[in-house]
């Protein structure tokens, strides 16, 4: 059975924009860096993971989320070029135009919707690839649930629950629990006072959860906060999917596409994929 493809849309684009020198242009002078970096690694995936089809998640930027309305310093000082928000506005028309899913809705992070795609596919029987390079979604993993982390140079690493033991020294849905102790310096989750990974780790393996600490009289006086970390770090399962049935990629409309938008090279590289076997 082939497995379910999905792709932290922002995460990709944010690799590829940063990757790619700036001076790749559309044909109208526009920018292309981002596109041109996140076809060829969407083509990639496709062609190494063959899946029944593939669902492209993004963030609603100029929306907030109950995470930002909840911690008011969450994700707070992150500002994007001009050209790369251009170009994250044109991806998602570039995704559904091979043929594949998008998701994209006001209150919702392309963290949930990972976690409802992934959630979806195992109610289902099957299998989810989650390519991401956000650590958050190793509490996705299971038996059936694998996290693909870009590689740079490399194939992606194939994250399952023992690489997430490997990595974190926690199971895999104690992943929120250690992020809300841990913090998250990315996301400005501040964390438990004085507690780091070791420690956090050490804490989830005595007690298993946050929860227990909490009950035991274990950070008292952050008991409030941590609860709230730890609800932000979890990703909603609940997000609004689009229909996933298995797909045929039709890469003959995906190059016309994006011929439209000024990229022939990127056309031309879609089209080669009609000769894979």
């Amino acid at each position: 059975m082939r497995s379910l493809l999905v792709v932290d849309g922002d995460s990709f684009t944010h690799r590829a924009y940063h990757a790619l020198p700036a001076s790749l242009r559309r044909e109208n002078g526009r920018p292309g860096n981002a596109l041109i970096g996140f076809t060829d690694m969407l083509l990639r995936l496709v062609r190494s993971e063959r899946p029944r089809t593939v669902l492209v998640a993004w963030d609603t930027l100029d929306t907030p989320t109950y995470r930002h309305t909840a911690l008011e310093a969450y994700q707070s000082g992150r500002v994007f070029d001009d050209e790369l928000l251009e170009q994250l506005d044109l991806l998602p028309d570039v995704v559904r135009s091979a043929g594949f899913a998008a998701a994209k809705a006001p209150g919702y992070e392309a963290d949930d919707f990972l976690a409802a795609a992934a959630s979806y596919e195992e109610a289902e029987g099957g299998t989810a690839l989650i390519a991401t390079s956000d650590r958050d979604a190793f509490q996705l993993v299971t038996d059936r649930v694998t996290v693909l982390q870009p590689a740079r140079g490399a194939p992606p690493s194939r994250i399952g629950p023992a690489e997430v033991r490997e990595r974190y020294g926690v199971d895999p849905t104690q992943v929120p629990d250690f992020i809300a102790l841990r913090g998250d310096p990315s996301d400005k989750i501040p964390g438990a006072r004085g507690v780091g990974e070791k420690r956090a780790a050490g804490l989830l393996a005595e007690f298993g959860s946050l929860e227990a600490m909490l009950e035991q009289g274990r950070f008292e006086a952050e008991a409030d906060s941590l609860r709230l970390y730890r609800r932000i770090a979890t990703m909603d399962r609940t997000a609004p999917l689009p229909p996933l049935p298995d797909v045929v990629p039709d890469w003959v409309a995906a190059a016309a596409h994006v011929r439209q938008l000024g990229l022939p090279q990127v056309a031309r590289r879609l089209e080669e994929a009609l000769t894979w076997s």
